[in-house]
C-alpha cells in the first residue's frame, strides 16, 4: 500500500501476443483508483507496434509510473517497496520460465521474484497454446512457489458481444485475485 491508502500494483507485460490483457489491465486498474507501476520488455514493444495503434510513451502514460526492463535498482526490485502483489498480462513462455526459475535477468522477472519471495500474490496470464511438458512443469514450479498461473481463457456466461467485452472481463478477474474491485465489472449472478 502506498502511504496515502491507494494500493499498489506491478503490471510486467512481455512479449506474447494479447497485449490487449496489459493494457485492459491499465485500464481498469485507474478506473479502481489503484496506483500501477508498468514493465514491459522489449519483446513486448515489438508487439505492442503489432497489436495495437499506441506508441511507446501513450502505453507508457497509462499507468503512474513506468520503468526500464534493465534497471534493476527501481524501487519495485526491493522487497521493502510495499505492493498488492504484480500481474503480468500477457506472459510469454520465456517470462514465465524466468520467474520460475528466479532467472532474474531484466526488472519484470526480479518484481516477479519480490512478489513471490515476500509472499504477496502474482497472478500470471499465460500465452500459449498448445503445451509441451516444459511449460506445464515452469507452470507447476511457479504455483509450488506460490503464484497464480491464469491463462486468458475466454468466458462466454455474460453473452460477450465484442472481444473487447472478453478482454476486460479476463482482465477484471485477474485484478480479483488481488483484491481490486472494478466498479461495473458485469459478474455472474448479478443481473
Amino acid at each position: 500500500m502506498t502511504t496515502h491508502g491507494a494500493p499498489r500494483l506491478v503490471v510486467g507485460i512481455s512479449g506474447a501476443t494479447g497485449i490487449a490483457y496489459g493494457v485492459k489491465l491499465l485500464e481498469l486498474a485507474r478506473k479502481a483508483g489503484v496506483e500501477t507501476h508498468l514493465i514491459m520488455t522489449p519483446a513486448a514493444q515489438q508487439t505492442r507496434a503489432y497489436e495495437t495503434d499506441l506508441n511507446a510513451r501513450d502505453l507508457a502514460a497509462m499507468a503512474d509510473v513506468a520503468y526500464r526492463p534493465a534497471d534493476l535498482g527501481a524501487a519495485i526490485a526491493s522487497g521493502s517497496f510495499r505492493t498488492a502483489g504484480m500481474i503480468v498480462a500477457p506472459c510469454s513462455i520465456r517470462t514465465l520460465s524466468a520467474i520460475a526459475y528466479a532467472n532474474n535477468d531484466n526488472l519484470l522477472t526480479r518484481a516477479a521474484d519480490v512478489t513471490l519471495k515476500e509472499r504477496r500474490r502474482l497472478v500470471l496470464l499465460v500465452r500459449e497454446t498448445p503445451l509441451t511438458l516444459s511449460h506445464l512443469r515452469a507452470m507447476t514450479a511457479v504455483t509450488e512457489s506460490g503464484g497464480i498461473v491464469m491463462p486468458p481463457v475466454p468466458a462466454f456466461y455474460l453473452h460477450p458481444r465484442t472481444v473487447d467485452d472478453i478482454v476486460e472481463h479476463t482482465a477484471g478477474r485477474a485484478l480479483d485475485l488481488l483484491g481490486v474491485d472494478v466498479p461495473g465489472l458485469p459478474r455472474w449472478g448479478d443481473g
